[in-house]
């Protein structure tokens, strides 16, 4: 198992901003810019939290999407001195739980075919690689893999 860090998981605002674009620069090569991420804290169909450290400072954040009865995660990332100390599967974990209390059908997200890390977390949760996006990504170019969380029908079975 690994480390747990010491986490608080909250809203993202505006506050956030400057973090989670500097975390974006860190962590993707097409990163969202300040600007985006601050349109996404008005779209009324989108969720973005952040995971903040003991000292208050962004730790990782996790945006989704939520449109009719389907969520699509756009964005996990975490710092990189924050890494394999469970902070994006709790970021994860909060939209499962969003997904299931508000009975979607299903979550999908696309990650890079090279991130094995994030494709292992994915699968642990029951995320099930459904497709691949050819050349998806830029800087390197690189497939994506399209996965998905099927929720539809899991309140008959348990």
């Amino acid at each position: 198992m690994e480390n747990r860090m010491k986490i608080q998981i909250v809203p993202m605002n505006g506050d956030h901003l400057d973090e989670v674009a500097e975390l974006e620069r860190v962590c993707f090569s097409d990163p969202w810019s300040r600007n985006m991420l601050s349109e996404e804290l008005e779209n009324d169909l989108a969720a973005f939290l952040v995971a903040l450290d003991e000292r208050g400072a962004v730790a990782g954040y996790a945006g989704m999407q939520v449109v009719l009865d389907e969520g699509y995660i756009l964005n996990i990332a975490v710092r990189p001195d924050c890494r394999r100390q469970g902070v994006a599967g709790r970021l994860l974990q909060v939209f499962l739980d969003f997904a299931r209390g508000n009975r979607l059908s299903f979550l999908t997200l696309e990650v890079r075919a090279s991130n094995y890390a994030a494709i292992a977390l994915y699968g642990s949760r029951g995320f099930r690689g459904v497709g691949r996006r050819k050349n998806y990504y830029e800087h390197p170019k690189e497939d994506a893999v399209l996965m998905t969380l099927n929720l539809a029908g899991e309140e008959e079975q348990g």
